[in-house]
């Protein structure tokens, strides 16, 4: 898949005021400062459609973006931040949970991974509760500016093996560097085989770009 044309939709703290749209969704969450913008940027070959901020935890809203006229790409807040409230993150919480179940138009949720770190039991927490909920995920591991380096490989095996402790079968995997460019292709083709699988359910007729609708 080649990405042609990418641009912001609108802001929602309020999943039934989401765009009313037939598009296939990919929602991309993770820790805070796992490099989300970064990669959403990366991966539509816009530098500053998602804005990164060198200030972790500053996405609290569900960000959409449309590509190619045909899909969306859904920028959710990060989690696991210590310095935001309680209250906001329990207000986040509540938001993010309430897209990811009930969001019809939702195919995946891509679980960004720093791969510079040791598994962290925040996301193993978080893909576990996809599972609960049957929601269906890919982990997309960040970060990976030394693909070859040994710290990566093992940081990567090793979050292998945590999840080896819950799932009998892993989740497709994406390993990706928005500063070295690799890893795109492979997860665009994903997505790609993704919306044809939509279609071929019968699910969204005709692409019809979402309007935006009224913020609060």
């Amino acid at each position: 898949m080649e990405v042609k044309n990418a641009a912001y939709v609108a802001t929602y703290v309020d999943v039934k005021k989401c765009p009313n749209s037939f598009m296939p969704e990919y929602a991309m969450i993770g820790r805070s400062n796992v490099g989300k913008s970064s990669l959403i940027n990366y991966l539509c070959n816009h530098k500053g459609l998602a804005k990164t901020s060198a200030t972790p935890g500053k996405t609290q809203t569900i960000n959409y973006f449309v590509i190619n006229h045909s899909w969306h790409l859904v920028d959710l807040p990060g989690y696991g931040y210590a310095r935001v409230s309680q209250d906001s993150r329990a207000k986040w919480k509540g938001m993010i949970y309430n897209y990811l179940e009930f969001r019809e138009q939702l195919q995946y949720v891509f679980v960004l991974i720093d791969s510079r770190i040791p598994p962290q039991a925040i996301d193993l927490e978080f893909i576990n509760w996809l599972g609960e909920k049957n929601i269906p995920f890919v982990i997309v591991f960040t970060k990976a500016d030394k693909p070859a380096g040994k710290e990566t490989l093992i940081n990567i095996e090793q979050f292998k093996i945590a999840l080896k402790e819950s799932w009998d079968e892993l989740p497709d995997m994406f390993v990706t560097s928005s500063e070295k460019r690799t890893g795109k292709e492979l997860l665009l083709k994903f997505i790609e085989e993704a919306n044809k699988e939509y279609h071929s359910r019968g699910k969204g007729g005709s692409a019809i770009e979402a309007e935006a609708g009224e913020e609060d």
